[in-house]
C-alpha cells in the first residue's frame, strides 16, 4: 500500500484492493472526512468502532448528517467502521501521540465498552467527537478542530469589534461642526 492509500482510505468491497482494516489496531483514532467536517471514532477491533451519534437519529443516518455537528446530546454507539464511513474516506490519525501518552490498549477498550449506549452531552467546541475519542485514548479530551474553530470565532469577533470601533470613530468625525 503506498503512502497516499495509507493517508486516506475509501471504504470498498472490491476484493482486489488491500484490506484497509488490516492496518488498524485497537485504540487507534479514526478520522472520517465528511463533506463539511471531520468525524472521529475509536477503533475497537474486528471492524468495529465506537463513536458519538445524535440522540434523535438512527445510527447510520446520523453519521452523514450535518445535524450531528449541532446536536446538544449524543449517544455512544459501537458500529461497524464500514457502515459509519459509507462512501467517505478515512484514515488512522493518532496525531496527538507525540505530546500525549496513550493509555494501555486494554484500558482504552474497557473505558470505551462501559460507555456504549450511554447518552452524553455534546458541544461542538468543548465536548465533540474528537474530544470523546481522545479522552478514551489519552485520558484527556483534545480537539484541534475545536481549537481552530475557537480561534476563527475569536478572530471574527475581534474584527467585528475593530470595525465597530472604526465605525464609531468615523461617525463621530463626520458629526463634528469643524
Amino acid at each position: 500500500m503506498d503512502k497516499q492509500q495509507q493517508n486516506s482510505i475509501m471504504a470498498s468491497n472490491d476484493p482486489d484492493l488491500p484490506d484497509p482494516l488490516a492496518d488498524l489496531q485497537p485504540g487507534d483514532l479514526i478520522e472520517i472526512f465528511r463533506p463539511a467536517y471531520q468525524h472521529w471514532a475509536l477503533y475497537l477491533g474486528d471492524g468495529y468502532i465506537i463513536n458519538l451519534t445524535p440522540v434523535d437519529e438512527g445510527p447510520v443516518a446520523a453519521m452523514s448528517s450535518v445535524k450531528s455537528v449541532f446536536s446538544r446530546k449524543a449517544v455512544v454507539r459501537m458500529q461497524l467502521l464500514k457502515e459509519v464511513v459509507g462512501s467517505d474516506s478515512y484514515r488512522v490519525n493518532n496525531k496527538y501521540d507525540h505530546n500525549h501518552t496513550p493509555l494501555p490498549i486494554c484500558e482504552i477498550i474497557q473505558r470505551a465498552q462501559v460507555l456504549i449506549g450511554q447518552e452524553v452531552s455534546y458541544d461542538l467546541l468543548g465536548s465533540n467527537c474528537e474530544h470523546f475519542v481522545t479522552l478514551l485514548r489519552y485520558g484527556e479530551g483534545v480537539s484541534e478542530q475545536a481549537t481552530r474553530a475557537i480561534g476563527a470565532i475569536s478572530l471574527v469577533t475581534a474584527a467585528a469589534s475593530a470595525f465597530s470601533v472604526l465605525g464609531l470613530i468615523n461617525t463621530r468625525s463626520r458629526n463634528r461642526p469643524f
